[in-house]
């Protein structure tokens, strides 16, 4: 049993700090909802490294939203319902397609520097979209480029507070209102920081798995914390695995972006043969779960670690122009975009479920709102559509800023909460160790395809580490590890409750797609087990 809290405390007895608004988080939501946030609150923004280190920052392709003429959030709206695979919220669609251009013109506003062509915005085309919409900053460092933005005008924004190299351990919450958070600090001592609400962007949980995208931080923290505060996590199965990260001894998994392949690339397997006729009509540019699957198919059948992305058929001028991130980088390993194929293999990139949020990125515990990877908002569904990420982050972080607006200060003194657990003393080795295990399991059972039998293994192996939860904790990467424990579990129990093929979830046991039995939404609480929502289209 996973208990509200991951470590003991008493209020009375820790130090206070008030706000208005806490953040948690420093990528594009936690960014632009602390910079939006500020105009009418004092706001803390809490990251356990740095302003720098986000899932934001490796975001390559860009952001999508409908700016060309012969486009249209009609057009965007199909093109995002279709790779959800039918699981996608229609109105939290609606709102990102109508919403997502005015976003746009808050990230220009706050600094953004997009690219541009003849005075017009550069854009280009990605996976399963079927139009131009796709925004970029310095050909692909998009992510990058938002970050510096926001992150220049956070720092210089008198009523933001940075706190670098904090850990929130856990949400504090009363009669299922989020008071505040539990924090520690760079030298272990904890402090009690209440608010009037609290964002949790705390990004994805992409270090379930061995090969990701991910940077180290991405380790499920805010859907861990959410759900031991109670709030409802929605369809943990949906893990997005990008197709193309990079595979090349000595290198980490670099993303490849999909825009490589939107702008002409081809697939070929180890014979050198282009393979996706075979998967999908749309070839290189289908949804990224067929690409993954069929790239893993090939592995196999030529029993190989590796395909090949090859775009030496474009030009040196458009590859160094488009791609000088990925140009660079794949140098530094003596692979050459121009001339060479590059070795790629799928790896983890997206948590399409987590903490369930309204169409303000409310959740069900009062005060407390989810932004960004960390939220469930309905927009992606089964399978996310390339680059509706970031724009997810500005269109609904608006919507939660203006909602905060709205509410009353909080009226009470909660000196009196205390929590205590019998925990015991034993010293926690060798956490490294149980974190690489809980990867290997996650990539074996859990991974691009799964059946009964594997997924039971996985929760088998992940049960007999619940002991962790009744250990005293007082390290980041003893917090972390509970955390990435209690996320790999609700995936594993998500993903053995679907019985059918959908999306970015594939049971090799069950492998077509069952509308009559599972079209809905699988809902994780804790003290409440696995239930589900049906999705009603009116």
């Amino acid at each position: 049993m996973i208990p509200q809290y991951l470590v003991d405390f008493s209020l009375q007895d820790l130090p206070r700090v008030e706000t208005d608004v806490i953040v948690i988080g420093v990528g594009i939501a936690g960014l632009f909802t602390a910079i939006k946030a500020s105009k009418q609150n004092r706001v803390i923004m809490i990251t356990k490294k740095s302003l720098m280190d986000s899932n934001t920052r490796y975001a390559q392709g860009g952001i999508a939203a409908v700016i060309a003429e012969d486009d249209s959030p009609a057009y965007h709206r199909d093109d995002t319902l279709t790779a959800g695979a039918g699981l996608c919220s229609e109105d939290a669609v609606n709102v990102l397609v109508h919403e997502g251009p005015e976003g746009v013109q808050q990230l220009i506003k706050m600094g953004t520097e997009f690219d541009l062509e003849n005075g017009e915005f550069a854009l280009t085309k990605e996976g399963a979209h079927s139009h131009r919409r796709i925004l970029h900053a310095h050909g692909d460092a998009t992510g990058y480029e938002i970050v510096r933005a926001l992150s220049e005008k956070a720092k210089a924004n008198s009523k933001i507070d940075i706190w670098d190299d904090h850990f929130v351990i856990d949400l504090i919450t009363h009669n299922n209102e989020c008071i505040g958070v539990l924090a520690q600090r760079p030298d272990g001592q904890r402090v009690f920081v209440q608010g009037k609400a609290t964002i949790l962007s705390s990004g994805g949980a992409g270090q379930l798995y061995r090969y990701t995208t991910n940077p180290d931080v991405a380790t499920g923290d805010g859907i861990a914390m959410a759900y031991r505060a109670g709030a409802y996590i929605q369809d943990m199965e949906f893990i997005q695995f990008h197709p193309t990260s990079l595979c090349y001894p000595g290198a980490p998994r670099f993303l490849i972006s999909e825009a490589v392949r939107g702008e002409g690339a081809y697939l070929r397997n180890i014979k050198g043969e282009r393979f996706m006729d075979k998967y999908h009509h749309q070839l290189e540019l289908a949804p990224r779960d067929v690409v993954a699957r069929a790239i893993i198919n090939e592995m196999e059948e030529t029993k190989s670690t590796f395909v090949y992305l090859d775009i030496t058929h474009e030009s040196e001028a458009l590859i160094k122009h488009r791609f000088p991130t990925i140009y660079e980088y794949c140098l530094q390993f003596g692979l050459d975009m121009t001339t060479d194929w590059i070795p790629v293999a799928p790896a983890a990139h997206y948590t399409m479920g987590g903490v369930k949020t309204d169409l303000n990125g409310e959740t069900n515990i009062t005060r407390l709102f989810a932004c960004g990877e960390v939220s469930s908002t309905g927009v992606h569904g089964a399978n996310r559509l390339a680059s509706n990420s970031l724009s997810e982050a500005i269109v609904f972080g608006r919507r939660i800023i203006e909602r905060i607006n709205t509410l009353m200060p909080q009226s009470l003194s909660y000196d009196d909460l205390s929590y205590t657990e019998d925990r015991h003393d034993a010293p926690i080795q060798a956490i490294v160790e149980r974190r690489l295990k809980l990867q290997k399991v996650m990539v074996r059972y859990v991974g691009l395809r799964r059946d009964a039998t594997g997924l039971k293994k996985g929760l088998e192996e992940f049960k007999r580490q619940l002991p962790i939860y009744h250990a005293r904790l007082t390290k980041r990467e003893e917090y972390e590890y509970a955390n990435m424990l209690t996320c790999a579990t609700l995936v594993t129990e998500s993903a053995l409750w679907r019985e059918e093929s959908r999306g970015a979830h594939y049971r090799e046991d069950y492998p077509e797609r069952d509308d009559s039995q599972w079209h809905k939404h699988t809902l994780c609480r804790r003290n409440h087990g696995m239930t589900e929502e049906r999705i009603v289209h009116v």
